[in-house]
């Protein structure tokens, strides 16, 4: 089973909210210092697969996401773990059933190789099953 590595800096709790029929999400960000943030993002892959992806994102005010939350969605809750260690920025999602999903922060630069003290147990960058959307449940 992997585990968290050593030097995370930041934790936030995440509700994303995929709405039905649409590339939307909805998110909630609840900081460890209770700040919230929310936003209604748009998803568009520009190749096969989950690697490529333009993201628009909306920052909404308490009306906005009252209005929007009641559309039917899909549901995936998430702890965000941010790790900087020798120069790369890791976040890794920790799910509600303790799965761990870590992504490399590569800008927009060539991929870097995934370092050993990250514990990798499988390759699931071209995995669509793998995407949020894709983990959400049913609300």
């Amino acid at each position: 089973m992997a585990t968290l590595p050593a030097g995370v800096t930041s934790s936030r709790e995440i509700l994303d909210r995929y709405i039905e029929g649409t590339r939307l999400r909805l998110r909630e960000v609840r900081e460890s210092d209770g700040t919230v943030v929310r936003k209604l993002g748009h998803k568009v892959r520009l190749a096969e697969g989950p690697a490529e992806v333009a993201c628009t994102n909306f920052y909404l005010n308490d009306a906005e996401w009252t209005a929007l939350q009641a559309l039917p969605a899909r549901l995936l809750r998430k702890k965000r773990h941010l790790v900087h260690r020798d120069g790369l920025l890791v976040a890794i999602d920790e799910h509600e059933d303790g799965t761990l999903v870590a992504e490399i922060d590569d800008r927009d630069s060539s991929s870097a190789p995934v370092p050993e003290w990250l514990d990798v147990l499988r390759d699931v960058s071209h995995d669509e099953d793998w995407t949020g959307a894709r983990l959400a449940r049913p609300s």
